[in-house]
């Protein structure tokens, strides 16, 4: 278990012992999960329905399934990684329910009819020629920037499902690929195209706002002049 999987108890407090406590029905424990994690796990539920309330109550069900269900946990996997699963769970018997225009959350990862990048297929899909580079940017100054942090959010927002899970689990939570794996019910293989895909649209979006200016619509920045406006003015 990695220091990123741990709910990261308070005061040197160990993820053992912080366990031991939620056993035992300490309401400050379990306060510390629900603070440490739904944030987290509500952002996790989004991928599953665009219903904000069906969201929450993923979310809901997931604290109480939590409750009933840690006499049960052997500990075999980090706490965080147990709860994502039975979010994941969760979430697709309750979205199952609801009648929505998106196609059924079981199937295929979105490889049919597809351009994108898939294993064996030599250079399908991958970039055509190299990112540009962002010359003259500080990298750390691109980070710290509110605006193209909510380019990227927006940018994620408008995955695929099964790519924002993926890009969520791995690259903001810090899960591993085999938790992953174990959440989400995929293979390796599976996961990686999924991950290879979501990062490069991701990718894709910041290119473009560094570059030029632009961003994904659901942004809630306004977009900057693009250079060749710039240019036009002078």
């Amino acid at each position: 278990m990695s220091a990123e999987d741990s709910v990261h108890p308070p005061h040197g407090e160990t993820e053992s012992d912080l366990l031991d406590r939620l056993r035992a029905g300490d309401e400050t424990a379990f306060a510390t999960l629900v603070d440490t994690l739904h944030g987290p796990l509500l952002a996790f539920a989004r991928t599953f329905t665009r219903s904000g309330s069906l969201a929450e109550d993923i979310v809901q069900e997931t604290w109480v399934a939590v409750i009933q269900g840690l006499g049960g946990f052997a500990g075999r996997s980090a706490l965080r990684t147990w709860v994502f699963g039975i979010l994941a769970n969760r979430a697709r018997t309750m979205a199952a329910r609801e009648a929505r225009r998106e196609r059924p959350l079981g199937d295929s990862l979105e490889m049919a009819a597809s351009s994108e990048w898939r294993p064996g297929m030599g250079r399908a899909g991958l970039w055509e020629d190299s990112p540009q580079p962002w010359e003259g940017l500080d990298p750390a100054l691109l980070y710290q920037s509110e605006e193209a942090l909510e380019v990227v959010r927006a940018a994620l927002e408008a995955l695929p499902e099964n790519q924002r899970r993926c890009v969520l689990l791995r690259d903001v939570e810090g899960l591993s690929g085999e938790e992953t794996c174990n959440i989400l019910g995929l293979e390796e293989t599976n996961v990686r195209v999924l991950l290879h895909r979501g990062r490069a649209r991701v990718r894709r979006a910041l290119d473009a706002y560094v570059l030029d200016g632009s961003r994904p619509q659901s942004a809630a920045v306004p977009a900057r002049s693009s250079r060749s406006g710039k240019e036009r003015e002078a």
